[in-house]
C-alpha cells in the first residue's frame, strides 16, 4: 500500500472511533519512508497512541529519529538471551546481541518499551527466569506469550505450549507477583508487578482465549484487512481503493459493515484436533 492510501484508511478508522495505531510487520523498520510516515500521523489529533512492534535489529540506528518523529512506544520481540535460542525462535538465525543493543539505545532516548517472549516447551522455556531477571533489572515490561498456531509454517503442536499458568508458577518460585487488574476485558495481557513495581505480563491466547473482547483490526502491507490474527483471508482494500469506481466516501461504510459482520473466534474453537491443513495467514505477513 502507498502511504497516502494508508492515511486514507487511518482517517476512516479514526472517524469510526479508533484512537490507537500500531505499526508492525513483517519488519516495519525495513520500509523506506517509515519515519516520515509516523511523523505525518500527527495530523490526526484524535490518535492518542502510536506504537511500533519490531524485531529490534535496526532499532539501535533508528531509535532517535523514531522518537523525534513522535512514536509513542515500542514493543520488541525477543525469545531468549542466548544467541542460539533467539536465532532458533526467530527463524532467522539472528542472535540476541543486536536486539539487546537496540533496546538499550531505545531506553537512552526515552522510549517506554515492552519485550514480547513467545515460550515454546523444550525450546526456550528454560529462558523464562533469565529473561525475567534481565528485564526486571532494566525496569522493562516483559510479556510472556503462549506459543500459538499463527499461520502454518511453524508446525505448531498443542503439547508444545507452555501455559500462562505454568509460566506464572515458574516465576512465583523466584518472585512475588502482585496482580494489576487481571480481570480487565480491555487488556490483552494479564498484568502483574514485582514488589519493586516493575511490570510483567502473561498473554494466554491458547489456554484462555479472549476472542469475545478483541477490538483489533489488522492491515497487511499489501492492503488486506484482517479481523483476526488467525484468519485465512482478508478484505482486499488495495484492489477496492484502486478500482476506477472507488469513491473515498465509500470507505467508512465499507469498513463499518465489514467489522459488524465479523465472527472470528478461532482461539475459542482451537483444540488438540485443530486441523493442520487449515490455512491461516502467517505472522510474518500480518504482524502481531
Amino acid at each position: 500500500m502507498r502511504f497516502r492510501e494508508l492515511d486514507e484508511i487511518v482517517e476512516a478508522f479514526v472517524h469510526l472511533g479508533v484512537r490507537k495505531i500500531r505499526v508492525t510487520g513483517g519488519e516495519p523498520l525495513l520500509r523506506p519512508g517509515l519515519v516520515n510516515y509516523i511523523h505525518g500521523l500527527k495530523r490526526f489529533p484524535e490518535i492518542c497512541d502510536v506504537a511500533l512492534t519490531t524485531n529490534g535489529l535496526r532499532l539501535a540506528e533508528m531509535a532517535s529519529e523514531l522518537k523525534e518523529a513522535g512514536l509513542s512506544r515500542l514493543t520488541v520481540s525477543l525469545d531468549g538471551l542466548s544467541d542460539e535460542i533467539a536465532g532458533k525462535m526467530n527463524g532467522l538465525g539472528v542472535g540476541s546481541k543486536a536486539v539487546l543493543a537496540g533496546i538499550d539505545e531505545a531506553l537512552k532516548v526515552g522510549f517506554p518499551i515492552k519485550v514480547n517472549m513467545v515460550v515454546q516447551k523444550g525450546v526456550n522455556d528454560h529462558e523464562i527466569l533469565p529473561m525475567a531477571k534481565y528485564f526486571k533489572e532494566r525496569e522493562i515490561t516483559l510479556r510472556f506469550i503462549e506459543y500459538m498456531d499463527v499461520g502454518n509454517a511453524n508446525n505448531w503442536k498443542l503439547e508444545e505450549v507452555v501455559s500462562a499458568k505454568e509460566i506464572h508458577d515458574i516465576l512465583t518460585k523466584e518472585f512475588t507477583l502482585n496482580p494489576i487488574d487481571i480481570t480487565s476485558s480491555q487488556e490483552v495481557a494479564k498484568r502483574y508487578q514485582y514488589e519493586d513495581g516493575v511490570e510483567i505480563g502473561l498473554i494466554s491466547s491458547v489456554s484462555q482465549p479472549f476472542c469475545a473482547n478483541c477490538t483489533r483490526a489488522r492491515i497487511s502491507a499489501d492492503g488486506k484487512l484482517f479481523t483476526c490474527l488467525f484468519a485465512n483471508k482478508g478484505l482486499d482494500l488495495k484492489s477496492i481503493m484502486r478500482d476506477e469506481s472507488y469513491k473515498k466516501e465509500d470507505l467508512i461504510p465499507l469498513l463499518s459493515r465489514h467489522w459488524r459482520k465479523r465472527d472470528d473466534r478461532y482461539s475459542e474453537l482451537r483444540s488438540a484436533a485443530t486441523k493442520a491443513s487449515t490455512q491461516k495467514v502467517e505472522m510474518f505477513y500480518i504482524g502481531g
